[in-house]
């Protein structure tokens, strides 16, 4: 007791006296890292998730009719010429995601995890990051996290909100701007200084090892374990360094200033996944779609949208409100154009783009989180249908395993999930 006492003080002493970069936050942030691109033998599968946090208001939405037949809702009008390459989703709800307000299910949309917000609440690692572990040392980015305002949607595998990037401009540079060969070699000398002190860190902490609780030596041995893929993940993304960006005709986009631009924000932000994604930056993208407590610059919308989305079923609200969902539908009709007209090995590139696009909320104007607006496009999934599930035997994370499989995550669990979602069900 004494012993384990003393050496798990000490062992805390070494980490910070080895200085800031080796703290645990920062192994973690690394662990996605950068290895050379996949080899040929097909498309890659890519995954893009898509979340507005103000909801939609789901009768515009949902069509009546399930299967193939199903007339077109206001919402899915515009839509209308990619019928076959998407699937409405309903019937699948966020379980137990009453919070510490009625918006903090954003904060588990891709993590699944309980209550968030209470006391006590420990986030869960987010499914884009769960595949990025899979997947993401394949690109130059693991992952590509995005959003319109300035809250993410990745969460780390120990529960730590992951940065969004919001500025578009900022992204395209680090994406496709080449640095000076000063800059390169300097990031070059900062990756070999990180290679160096982990080789001083692993050699000081064997020295503990004899002397640990058998606890404590498994505690250790994670950590080795970390280490030594640290090293690895080190090098590789020196490589990535040294290699060019890829070369893009698209002008560097400009930010957009006007804070209740919001359509304008979700079109610049997708135009830039579009880029990402074929020049095979990244495979997995998140991003989120903040709402405004503003009126958004939308012709024919006079109030704030927060307020509009707690509608409480007035029809004049609701109105409004259609307004401003018509336009993200629109803006999201023309996302997957775009990547359907990009053609990769002779097919589109939405065919291997899985796109995830919906809310945290099934009803904003009550912040209740079951029956979720959900759409989900491309990746050569059986489409052309309104997919109405079982709310008794299906879950929201149950759609996240089927798709982690699809993308090579061997698992048949995450978050609450019940089994696998069959996305082959009439």
């Amino acid at each position: 007791m004494h012993i384990a006492t003393k050496r798990h003080l000490s062992r805390r002493a070494f980490l910070r006296g080895t200085g800031t970069l080796l703290s645990l936050p920062f192994l973690e942030a690394m662990t996605p890292a950068f290895t050379r691109a996949a080899g040929t033998g097909g498309p890659p599968k890519r995954f893009v998730a898509v979340c507005a946090t103000l909801g939609f208001h789901t009768p515009c939405l949902f069509p009546r009719e399930t299967g193939a037949g199903y007339a077109l809702t206001p919402y899915l009008e515009p839509l209308e010429a990619l019928r076959d390459d998407f699937s409405v989703i309903s019937g699948l709800s966020h379980t137990e995601q009453n919070g510490a307000n009625g918006h903090t299910s954003e904060l588990t949309w891709l993590t699944s995890a309980k209550h968030p917000g209470l006391a006590g609440f420990k986030n869960t690692i987010s499914i884009d990051q769960l595949i990025a572990e899979k997947i993401g040392n394949e690109t130059r980015f693991p992952s590509l996290i995005l959003s319109s305002g300035s809250e993410s949607l990745s969460w780390s595998a120990s529960g730590v909100p992951l940065p969004a990037e919001f500025s578009p401009s900022k992204a395209f540079q680090q994406l496709f701007v080449e640095g000076t060969p000063a800059e390169v070699q300097a990031q070059v000398r900062r990756l070999k200084r990180g290679r160096s002190i982990l080789d001083t860190v692993q050699g000081q902490a064997k020295k503990l090892q004899g002397e640990l609780g058998k606890r404590d030596q498994e505690k250790l041995d994670e950590y080795f374990s970390a280490v030594r893929d640290l090293e690895g993940r080190l090098v590789q993304n020196e490589e990535w360094v040294l290699k060019p960006k890829p070369k893009v005709e698209a002008a560097p986009p400009t930010d957009i200033q006007s804070r209740t631009d919001a359509i304008g924000k979700m079109k610049l932000l997708q135009d830039l996944i579009v880029l990402a994604l074929q020049t095979d930056s990244t495979r997995i993208v998140t991003l989120r779609l903040a709402g405004l407590n503003a009126v958004p610059e939308i012709e024919g919308v006079s109030q704030d949208w927060h307020n509009l989305s707690h509608h409480g079923q007035d029809p004049a609200k609701i109105e409004e409100l259609k307004i401003i969902e018509v336009a993200e539908f629109r803006a999201f009709s023309e996302f997957l154009a775009k990547l359907k007209g990009v053609q990769e090995q002779g097919l589109p590139l939405l065919d291997n783009t899985a796109v995830l696009f919906g809310s945290n909320l099934g009803n904003a104007s009550a912040h209740d989180t079951k029956n979720l607006p959900l759409l989900l496009a491309g990746g050569g999934y059986r489409h052309g249908r309104h997919l109405a599930v079982d709310p008794q035997k299906e879950v929201f994370s149950n759609l996240f395993v089927t798709m982690a499989q699809r993308m090579g995550v061997e698992t048949d669990h995450f978050g609450f999930s019940t089994g696998v979602l069959d996305l082959n069900h009439e």
